[in-house]
């Protein structure tokens, strides 16, 4: 069996139709049988934050399959503007590689081109960018089987045809929702395993002066994207992959389908156009209000409405989560608080950029919040990765 082929079937929860039945534990990983078929296309994981000296944008594309294609352009998207969801102004880091696999990256008037595997990769022509480009330690930390065995534990009570409210929470007795939530913090029943440990991917690393991405206010939305190409100038068409948030396209687009269906759901996600990714609410709407029963209560996740029979309970996080973009506020030289932007006070100084760094466990912050509402209480029992990764140091990522 190979290695894709262990993963996929570790990420799957493969019961009936009305149970989890897809890659839900992923972060970006084999999100899709297009991807899967195309590992040199396969984001895995997209990271963005501020430097601690306020001076540059950090960001980290790693792709699943170990190696970069000159077939594909690998596109960091960062828009800008003065709050969450609202953007002014965009900017495309679009990065090529040839076939001896020198890269070549532009931002704005600002290019790079050559070898970039080295440890402090190159310089751009105006010294606006760094880029390194080569293979590294994937910082992505996950306990995949305990989340299986979590889910199943919910796809049983599922099939057994556990009540729902009126938003669609399922009501999990209390011996349910602590099964559901020890198996996440375990695997098969001991302590819990990190699935990607030791794992490699291929690392596309960019630190570009704030200056170049934030000329429309501040607050920059990011996303990274992969795109078919037929040569070094050719334009870009749809999407291959596209990654901003962890877990978005894995574990909130349908979950509740027959893995055809939700595959089929993704691949559209992937190359949907950014004035397009609203139509995904719905679907995501139907995901949250499963993860809202996880700990036996409904209503408590994070920006859910109180009323148990509200069909719109979940609509506004749901809307948030569609606008699938990393957000970081490039005032702030801390970047400690995974989704620090989205959780504060309109308006208020920020006293965290957000995004998400190589050495954050932002996945089970990620699931609490959808859960509980909080930042903790759903763990999976990785707090880190198997190596050790940095915010400070470039490329950031270590070594493999």
């Amino acid at each position: 069996m190979t290695t894709h082929r262990i993963l996929k079937t570790a990420f799957a929860s493969a019961v009936a139709a009305a149970s989890l039945c897809s890659a839900a534990s992923a972060s970006d990983h084999l999100d899709t049988p297009t991807v899967i078929a195309d590992p040199a296309a396969d984001i895995g994981d997209l990271y963005a934050w501020t430097s601690a000296d306020g001076r540059r944008l950090n960001l980290v594309m790693d792709i699943v399959g170990g190696k970069f294609s000159d077939k594909v352009a690998y596109v960091f998207h960062v828009d800008s503007g003065r709050t969450v969801g609202h953007t002014a102004a965009t900017i495309a880091i679009d990065c090529r590689f040839d076939e001896e696999g020198d890269i070549r990256c532009e931002a704005g008037d600002d290019r790079v081109a050559g070898a970039a595997d080295g440890a402090q990769g190159i310089e751009s022509a105006h010294r606006r960018f760094r880029v390194f480009a080569g293979l590294r330690d994937d910082p992505f930390a996950n306990n995949v089987r305990g989340t299986r065995q979590a889910y199943d534990v919910a796809a049983k009570a599922l099939q057994a045809g556990v009540a729902r409210d009126g938003a669609g929470c399922p009501r999990f007795d209390a011996a349910t929702a602590h099964g559901i939530l020890d198996r996440w913090r375990h695997t098969d029943g001991g302590p819990a395993q990190n699935l990607l440990a030791g794992w490699k991917s291929a690392a596309l690393v960019v630190s570009i002066d704030l200056s170049m991405v934030n000329r429309g206010g501040p607050v920059l939305g990011v996303w990274s994207a992969t795109y078919a190409i037929g040569g070094a100038d050719a334009e870009l068409d749809a999407p291959i992959d596209r990654a901003g948030r962890p877990l978005t396209g894995n574990a909130l687009l349908g979950p509740l389908d027959p893995e055809a269906d939700s595959d089929r759901r993704k691949e559209q996600y992937n190359r949907a156009a950014q004035t397009d990714w609203p139509s995904f609410v719905p679907d995501i709407q139907r995901t949250l209000a499963l993860y809202d029963g996880f700990d036996g209560v409904c209503g408590n996740a994070w920006r859910a409405k109180s009323e148990a029979q509200d069909p719109e309970r979940y609509r506004a996080l749901a809307e948030l989560l569609a606008d699938d973009r990393l957000w970081v506020d490039s005032r702030a030289k801390v970047c400690a608080r995974f989704m620090g932007v989205e959780r504060a006070n309109a308006g208020a100084k920020p006293a965290d950029c957000g995004g998400r760094t190589p050495d954050s466990d932002a996945v089970d912050v990620y699931r609490a919040l959808l859960v509980n509402g909080t930042d903790r209480g759903v763990e999976d029992g990785i707090d880190r990765d198997d190596k050790r990764h940095s915010s400070v140091d470039f490329p950031f990522l270590a070594a493999p």
